[in-house]
């Protein structure tokens, strides 16, 4: 199963959409174990862009502080969940409490 967390300097961006980075996680869910990691430049910003570069991705995963409900639907039709309303943490430690159960979530910080 392949992750994703918006990034900017190594920690959760709190504007999805505009994000620098993703780090993408390959990660066995059984095992709750990250296989792979690596940090890719987010494309330039354009509405309707990240859901299908990041099912191109292969990406079935995104953990957010927040996001417009335009992109939650455009996200859902490409069969990618989101968890809303993580906080502002290293990308490794949001992925490693996903996998254990643990990871702490709010409300959606997204206005719009």
């Amino acid at each position: 199963m392949r992750i994703a967390v918006p990034v900017a300097d190594g920690k959760l961006a709190q504007h999805f959409g505009h994000c620098p980075e993703f780090a993408l996680f390959d990660v066995d869910p059984e095992s709750k174990t990250v296989l792979k990691t690596e940090v890719v430049a987010a494309p330039e910003h354009q509405p309707g862009l990240l859901p299908p570069w990041l099912a191109s991705q292969g990406v079935k995963l995104i953990i957010a502080g927040g996001m417009g409900g335009r992109a939650l639907a455009l996200f859902g039709s490409h069969d990618i969940d989101v968890l809303l309303g993580a906080l502002p943490e290293p990308a490794q430690c949001l992925v490693e409490s996903f996998l254990t159960g643990n990871l702490r979530t709010g409300r959606n910080i997204c206005d719009h």
